[in-house]
């Protein structure tokens, strides 16, 4: 008997259809941007791939190194941890209960030890119930304990965003809740190249970190990535497109977004933008975005975590703050909206380059 997949199939086979998947809200641009700081041998690999590699080889590096979290020890539900229980052992790579709380908890422990602590919490929607022991733990250790301790030898890495099919609970961004933190560090990673590099600086950090990492990116950033180890700079912004007349900020797939919003505004309106990627989150770089600012005096700010304290309203204050007498008109920000995150109407929710390129517009006829 025919399985109900094997008719569909063969149905489309029949009509001679092209299935096409409409998920993907961006196109993916490959990085050329501070690839010339690593020389030596590339290889290209997808994002989670590039991921595999920093863990091995901050493994290989670092004897102490230990990497935990729910599923690793098989590959992770995104693969990133694949063959290092094989290699490493599992003394090193294991298994955990699903006890986020646990995990992180556990984490710390490690990093207080002065052994290094890299953790998986399997969806950044779930990390949540490890909210305390990030905030009021790792993140206050150095300080309450006068500098004899501190978590700094600990990451946590977490899928984040929007992948086409998550919904409320596999979709969200929680980048804000934790800009808010003294004492982290988070960044987000726009692909491969910063995946790997982010990552094995985050783990050489003396400080805890939480490398956010769009799930929509895993597979579909591929670059040709520096084989051997290497470090990506923290707390500094790329800017990834020089223009005139608008400066456009973002993040993780945003970027992605706002490249193919620059190229649009070109074509079509000919204007300008110059397209920040801000890399990292806390601390972030200020400098960067200000002359940037200063220079083109409109700014467009896009993230999908939703609008009402978002991460964009830090950015958008402080602009405010140190550029306003070169603003030529309001900040926008284009976000998602003050919802849960939807299914079916993801499309609608996400800032698209359509709703990006009608606040272009929106700033430049002010």
């Amino acid at each position: 008997m025919l399985s109900r997949i094997s008719i569909s199939n063969k149905l489309k086979n029949a009509c001679n259809l092209t299935v096409t998947r409409m998920s993907s809200h961006f196109t993916y641009n490959p990085d050329s941007v501070g690839t010339n700081k690593f020389q030596g041998p590339r290889e290209k690999l997808n994002m989670f791939q590039a991921i595999n590699k920093a863990l091995d080889q901050a493994m290989e590096k670092d004897k102490s190194a230990l990497f935990f979290g729910e599923d690793v020890g098989f590959g992770g539900v995104f693969r990133c941890s694949m063959n290092l229980q094989q290699k490493h052992g599992k003394d090193r790579v294991f298994n955990t209960p699903l006890c986020e709380q646990g995990i992180v908890g556990f984490g710390i422990g490690v990093a207080n030890t002065g052994a290094t602590a890299i953790a998986e919490i399997q969806f950044a929607d779930y990390i949540f119930p490890a909210f305390d022991q990030i905030v009021n733990e790792a993140a206050k250790c150095r300080y309450r304990s006068g500098n004899l301790f501190d978590a700094g030898s600990l990451t946590i890495r977490a899928p984040c965003g929007a992948v086409g099919h998550g919904a409320l609970y596999h979709s969200q961004s929680p980048e804000g809740y934790f800009a808010h933190t003294p004492g982290l560090r988070v960044v987000v990673p726009r692909g491969p190249i910063q995946a790997k590099g982010l990552l094995l600086s985050c783990i050489q950090s003396k400080d805890p970190c939480i490398v956010l990492e769009p799930k929509t990116l895993y597979r579909a950033a591929v670059d040709e990535v520096p084989v051997d180890y290497f470090e990506y700079p923290l707390e500094k912004a790329d800017v990834l497109r020089y223009g005139n007349d608008i400066t456009m900020i973002g993040w993780g797939t945003q970027v992605h977004v706002l490249q193919e919003v620059a190229d649009m505004a070109k074509k079509e309106h000919d204007i300008n933008c110059e397209v920040i990627d801000l890399v990292s989150i806390l601390p972030w770089d200020k400098e960067t975005v200000c002359n940037s600012v200063k220079k083109t005096g409109r700014v467009l700010i896009a993230h999908e975590a939703p609008k009402t304290c978002g991460f964009g309203a830090e950015l958008s204050a402080t602009i405010q703050e140190e550029c306003f007498l070169h603003l030529e008109a309001p900040v926008q920000r284009v976000t998602g909206f003050d919802t849960p995150f939807p299914h079916v109407f993801e499309p609608f929710y996400l800032p698209d380059k359509y709703r990006c390129l009608s606040a272009v517009n929106k700033l430049v006829n002010y």
